[in-house]
């Protein structure tokens, strides 16, 4: 834990039109922390992009990194690039808000596409 009391993550957020997943890891990237897909909090396979689903995937990682000590987090912003589009899907911003306001510490918000 560094000197200002802050344990710090990074939130690998994967964003394209049919779903959305979020990774929570520690800094270096080896241990994960937290795993949520916008799939796995909807019934409804329509639903799976929509930014509902990304915001209660975010608060369920947000909490259980929450719980194992991770308070402050860089995250990782991805869409799905290659031949596909280039910007993040529906999910992204509320996944972003979300984890803002379960009380996580946004440091910096990187698109890596």
């Amino acid at each position: 834990m560094s000197s200002s009391g802050l344990r710090w993550g990074v939130v690998h957020l994967y964003s394209s039109f049919n779903n959305t997943l979020i990774l929570i890891t520690d800094i270096t990237g080896a241990e994960t922390i937290a795993k949520a897909t916008g799939g796995m909090m909807v019934k409804a396979d329509r639903e799976k992009p929509s930014p509902y689903a990304a915001m209660l995937a975010a608060t369920k990682a947000a909490q259980q990194a929450l719980e194992r000590g991770i308070n402050a987090v860089h995250v990782r912003v991805r869409a799905t690039g290659g031949s596909g589009p280039k910007i993040p899907g529906p999910g992204a911003q509320a996944a972003i808000r979300a984890l803002a306001r379960a009380g996580l510490l946004i440091g910096q918000i990187e698109d890596v596409t």
